[in-house]
C-alpha cells in the first residue's frame, strides 16, 4: 500500500508538471481567434456600462487592456458570436484589478461571466447584466492559481440552457448544467468578451485599510493565447 501511494504521488505530480508545462501554447484542435499583432477580429463596445474609452492594444503578443481615462474601463468583445464552443486563454492578473470572460455576451455586456479577481472570487460563475439561475464557486483555486503569473483558463459551453465546464490550469474547477437559459430574450449565442472593470491595483497601508498603501494606477490585465474549439 505504501509503494502504491508513492506511485500515485508522483504520478499526480508528473501531471502537474505537465499541466503547467503547456501554459503558453493554445492547444491543438483550437483555431486562434488573436493574430498576437493587432485587434482584428475584436471591438471595444459602445454602448457597455463599465465605459466605452479603456485602452486596449497589443503588446509582446499580448492583448492588453487598461482604464482610460482613469476609472473608465470597457470591454473587448469578438466580433463573432458563438453558441456551442470550447474557449482556452491565458491571462496575467495584477492582484487587485478586476475582469472577467464573458460568454455568450451581448454587445452591451449582458453575459455569462467567469470572474477574474482574486479579492473576490477568480474562476467563479456568475451573471453580467442578468440573473444566473446556477452560480458556481472555483474553491480550489488556491492551489493552482500562480499570482502575477500566466494562468489558463479553459472553459466549455453547450446547448440552449447551457452546461458549463471551467479548467485553471488543466485542472476542473466545476461543473455546472442550467436549468433554463438565463440570456435575454432566450439567445442562445453571444460573443466573448474581456472586461475591463477596474484595472486599479492597491494594497491596504500598514495597519489601516487604505488605498495610500501600493497604489498602481496603470496596473494592466494582459491576455494571450486565444483559441476557441466551435463544437455541434
Amino acid at each position: 500500500m505504501r509503494y502504491g501511494a508513492i506511485i500515485r504521488a508522483a504520478v499526480t505530480l508528473a501531471v502537474a508538471a505537465i499541466a503547467i508545462a503547456q501554459v503558453g501554447a493554445i492547444p491543438g484542435g483550437f483555431t486562434p481567434i488573436f493574430d498576437g499583432k493587432t485587434t482584428k477580429g475584436w471591438h471595444l463596445s459602445r454602448t457597455v456600462h463599465h465605459g466605452t474609452t479603456g485602452n486596449v492594444f497589443v503588446e509582446n503578443g499580448e492583448i492588453v487592456l487598461k482604464q482610460h481615462p482613469y476609472g473608465q474601463g470597457g470591454l473587448l468583445l469578438t466580433d463573432k458570436k458563438y453558441r456551442n464552443f470550447e474557449l482556452y486563454i491565458e491571462v496575467k492578473a495584477p492582484w487587485g484589478c478586476n475582469s472577467g470572460i464573458f460568454l455568450r455576451s451581448t454587445e452591451g455586456g449582458s453575459a455569462y461571466q467567469l470572474e477574474l479577481d482574486q479579492t473576490r472570487g477568480t474562476g467563479n460563475l456568475l451573471g453580467e447584466n442578468m440573473r444566473v439561475s446556477k452560480t458556481a464557486q472555483a474553491t480550489d483555486i488556491d492551489k493552482v492559481w500562480k499570482n502575477e503569473e500566466w494562468n489558463s483558463i479553459r472553459v466549455r459551453m453547450t446547448g440552449d440552457a447551457p452546461h458549463i465546464t471551467e479548467w485553471i490550469n488543466d485542472v476542473q474547477m466545476w461543473d455546472v448544467e442550467e436549468p433554463v437559459n438565463d440570456k435575454i430574450a432566450g439567445e442562445t449565442s453571444g460573443m466573448i468578451g474581456l472586461q475591463l472593470h477596474w484595472g486599479v491595483t492597491y494594497a491596504p497601508a500598514e495597519g489601516s485599510f487604505s488605498m495610500s498603501g501600493n497604489w498602481k494606477p496603470d496596473a494592466a490585465y494582459r491576455f494571450r493565447n486565444i483559441g476557441i474549439k466551435e463544437l455541434p
